[in-house]
């Protein structure tokens, strides 16, 4: 079973943040992984000024989505960029795009149309239900609407993780 959820009050959410390129539209040197970010090369000395987070930023990020991995065993991942109108579909979709969709749970946030989706696979649909998925929307909603990506994404993870069945040893 995975799980499938659809937040309505979503669409009233405000924010900001530039949405992914479409890849061919991508600079030189620049090429979508797997799970949908960019990965683009830079000279060091060149000026970056269209990222959505600064480097302290995505460290915490990172160290979040780190933490989340390590104590339960399950991928999070989260994707920034365009869903959709069928946003749970693609949702799915970027998810199975993952090399271990099925121990994954994906949280997707489209900022430019004011949607977000939580998906989890099928190896973990039973760990990660419908109401840590909600309890992740919840924590992240607040936040989103105040144009606070990085908290909200921060906070969806950390209350992801935290409601999450530990892995057990």
């Amino acid at each position: 079973m995975r799980s499938r959820l659809e937040d309505p009050q979503v669409q009233h959410g405000e924010i900001v943040v530039p949405s992914a390129l479409p890849v061919e539209d991508l600079p030189m040197g620049s090429g979508q992984t797997p799970s949908g970010r960019i990965s683009a090369v830079r000279f060091l000395d060149e000026p970056v000024d269209k990222l959505p987070f600064d480097r302290d930023h995505r460290i915490r990020l990172d160290e979040a989505l780190i933490r989340a991995t390590r104590d339960t065993g399950i991928k999070f991942t989260i994707y920034l960029g365009d869903l959709g109108a069928e946003s749970n579909d693609k949702a799915f979709e970027l998810l199975d795009s993952l090399d271990d969709a099925a121990h994954s749970a994906l949280i997707a946030v489209a900022p430019g149309e004011r949607r977000i989706e939580v998906v989890s696979g099928s190896a973990v649909a039973h760990r990660v239900t419908d109401r840590i998925c909600q309890l992740g929307i919840t924590a992240a909603l607040p936040l989103l609407r105040e144009g606070d990506l990085l908290d909200g994404l921060v906070a969806a993870v950390k209350v992801m993780s935290a409601a999450t069945t530990p892995v057990r040893s």
